[in-house]
């Protein structure tokens, strides 16, 4: 694979129970954008472009979450962005080596009638591939996949950034989001969090981050 993006994430992380949380990860050669991925960057008419990653905890379950090609404006009949020549990988390091543990891969394709799933290898605590249609939970033998179009959970207030800029003074308003109301293509993934955890007595942390390659 020729080319490949490297992403910190840059979600705020969920503190997990005493001794063991989630904490940001820095990689070398990394290229950084902005929330709405500067064309300099796209390859692939944004299918490969990152918008966040997100990661939590409920339940003992850890859920990941990764967006990419938006944000969009909502149309009628708009769908997500899917192609089969792009590679979207979430790594996993627990044991605080910054090398991931944990290597999750997933691609999409299409069969013969023109409908489009998606593939997941690679994911905690499943013996083999997860595999299904897009726009549907996808059930392995303990994780969960799905895949599709959602409202874009990133928040910004770009009037009071703006605003802050210009006066030198904190403007920001939390009721003003400027991605409201968008959609971008989002992958999430349910795994069981002890497929992925280290004992906490180590004080180790899960540092994550994500990745796409083109053919």
């Amino acid at each position: 694979m020729s080319t490949q993006k490297r992403w910190a994430m840059i979600a705020a992380l969920a503190v997990m129970t005493a001794g063991f949380g989630l904490q940001l990860t820095a990689t070398p050669e990394v290229q950084a954008a902005d929330h709405t991925d500067p064309g300099g960057l796209d390859t692939l008419g944004d299918a490969d472009d990152i918008g966040d990653l997100y990661a939590f905890h409920e339940n003992g379950k850890l859920v990941l979450v990764l967006t990419f090609a938006g944000p969009l404006a909502p149309v009628a009949g708009q769908t997500g962005n899917y192609n089969r020549d792009v590679l979207y990988g979430v790594h996993i390091d627990n044991s605080a080596d910054n090398v991931a543990d944990f290597n999750i891969y997933a691609r999409y394709g299409m069969n013969s009638l023109g409908e489009w799933g998606i593939q997941v290898s690679g994911l905690p605590g499943e013996a083999g591939v997860v595999v299904g249609p897009v726009e549907t939970e996808i059930a392995g033998d303990n994780g969960k996949v799905w895949t599709g179009l959602r409202d874009d959970p990133f928040f910004f207030d770009l009037a009071g950034f703006q605003a802050t800029v210009s006066s030198g003074t904190i403007s920001f308003n939390p009721a003003n989001d400027f991605f409201a109301g968008s959609n971008i293509t989002t992958i999430v993934m349910e795994v069981p969090l002890t497929a992925v955890t280290v004992d906490t007595a180590t004080g180790k942390k899960l540092s994550i981050w994500a990745t796409t390659a083109t053919k």
